[in-house]
């Protein structure tokens, strides 16, 4: 059995709707998920491609129900997450994280690197797999996050600083840090070098195929570069306008590609190393 099952899943945005869910002016609809079924199965890498506005971001956000399905089904360990109350969905969160794109907007600048680790520690972690949390000294939530920081190539040195005295890249290991905390299953990687330099975003890149093999993590991960995507993915799935146009193992879909969408992005796309 997989551990996510995508069903028929469909965002359909009114033209104009706003992020805060307002109506701007013009008419029609925006389907930015259409009709999408894949699975993904325990200890892999699905690696999610296609160009800028394709639907992936939101595809990741529906299978962690971070944004309601128009329609569909999502599944997650066999259980139907579209059917879980707030409780219920809770619990889910735990076991499915997302690391976010843009590591400059995706910390709390008011918390110190301790407070943003510790945080899903104290709301989630003494009720799950034995992890410290709220109720939980907290000397053994300091040692959580310092095991956390080492596993993201960083030390306890940097505790007490906030997020604008570090750079992309080490910002962008703080917020693995985090996605790490309660030891979660899955976790969604929503394009996390592209706002990092080439050779910084290899080095994250390498830290997430590393942590894989450590932690034993399950990832969809999000990107735009089918170069950087053939690195790191067992399967490869191609989402053109809102719809999977083809998936297959890592190797069929760059080498043997059947959609002249796939074939378009490798002809496009530079080769870089990683």
């Amino acid at each position: 059995m997989a551990l996510i099952e995508v069903r028929n899943l469909t965002k359909i945005y009114s033209r104009g709707e706003s992020a805060l869910g307002g109506k701007l002016k013009g008419g029609g609809e925006v389907r930015a998920v259409d009709d999408v079924s894949l699975d993904i199965f325990a200890g892999e890498t699905l690696g999610l491609v296609g160009e800028s506005g394709s639907g992936k971001s939101t595809l990741g956000r529906l299978m962690l129900r971070l944004i309601e399905p128009t329609s569909g089904s999502i599944r997650f360990e066999g259980q139907d997450l579209l059917g879980a109350g707030r409780g219920e969905m809770r619990r889910l969160r735990r076991d499915m994280q997302i690391i976010f794109q843009d590591p400059f907007a995706s910390l709390d600048p008011r918390f110190r690197v301790e407070e943003i680790i510790a945080e899903p520690l104290i709301i989630h972690g003494n009720l799950h797999r034995n992890l410290p949390g709220n109720g939980d000294s907290k000397n053994d939530i300091r040692a959580r996050v310092i095991e956390l920081l080492r596993a993201v190539g960083l030390d306890e040195s940097i505790l007490r600083r906030f997020p604008h005295e570090f750079s992309g890249g080490q910002r962008q290991r703080i917020g693995i840090a985090r996605a790490l905390a309660v030891r979660p299953k899955f976790i969604v990687a929503d394009e996390p070098v592209s706002a990092l330099d080439v050779s910084v975003g290899a080095q994250i890149v390498n830290l997430l195929a590393q942590l894989q093999r450590d932690f034993g993590l399950t990832y969809l991960f999000i990107s735009h570069s089918m170069p950087v995507v053939r690195y790191l993915s067992t399967r490869i799935a191609v989402m053109y306008r809102g719809k999977i146009v083809e998936v297959g193992a890592s190797e069929e879909i760059t080498e043997r590609p059947q959609h002249p969408y796939t074939r378009s992005l490798l002809e496009a796309t530079p080769e870089i190393s990683v």
